[in-house]
């Protein structure tokens, strides 16, 4: 290998247990035979993730000039929430191989209600009389999980068919996301 493969491969973490490239086994035959093993036992069972916390927006890649040529990166921020949400992920997966048909994908952004609001407005909120129509907004949230599911809920996110989102108020801030199989009963 060339010092600049061995650069790029030296960057490259497996998605499942953080390792950098070939320091783990998650993807030798023989692990990934048992984990499709428990996937293929349970490929109908709906995997559902819960991420406390303000749901965040996947943000937008920033560009920058350096040596005549122009690169892009993704800000900190969102890197960062992108892993808290994979390795949520991961633990719901357990040892399953990833989705590799059309999928179903349902998600739901929960905000905390407003301190300032009356104690009458919060339990309106609650019960879902007010919705919070403030940042981010639902399609960056959904970009940010869709990316983040990728290689370890399902294969690619190009196998996401039909989503259902919303985004509502709650007693204490989280994101709850529900994938199954396309079709699939939940």
């Amino acid at each position: 290998m060339s010092p600049e493969e061995n650069l790029i491969l030296s960057a490259v973490k497996c998605v499942r247990c953080g390792a950098g490239y070939g320091r783990c086994d998650c993807w030798s035959a023989d692990s990934v035979a048992a984990r499709k093993a428990v996937r293929d036992a349970s490929s109908t069972d709906p995997v559902t993730i819960s991420l406390a916390g303000h749901p965040q927006g996947k943000g937008r890649a920033r560009a920058f000039l350096r040596g005549g040529h122009i690169s892009h990166y993704t800000p900190a921020s969102t890197r960062s929430y992108e892993g808290m949400v994979r390795t949520a992920a991961m633990e719901a997966m357990g040892e399953g191989l990833p989705f590799d048909a059309p999928v179903e994908l349902t998600l739901r952004a929960v905000f905390a209600v407003p301190a300032s609001w009356s104690e009458r407005k919060r339990q309106q909120a609650i019960m879902g009389a007010a919705k919070p129509g403030k940042r981010p907004d639902l399609d960056n949230i959904v970009k940010a999980w869709t990316d983040a599911l990728n290689g370890v809920v399902y294969r690619d996110d190009c196998l996401i068919t039909r989503m259902a989102v919303e985004k509502t108020y709650g007693p204490a801030p989280l994101v709850v996301v529900t994938v199954q199989l396309a079709g699939g009963a939940a």
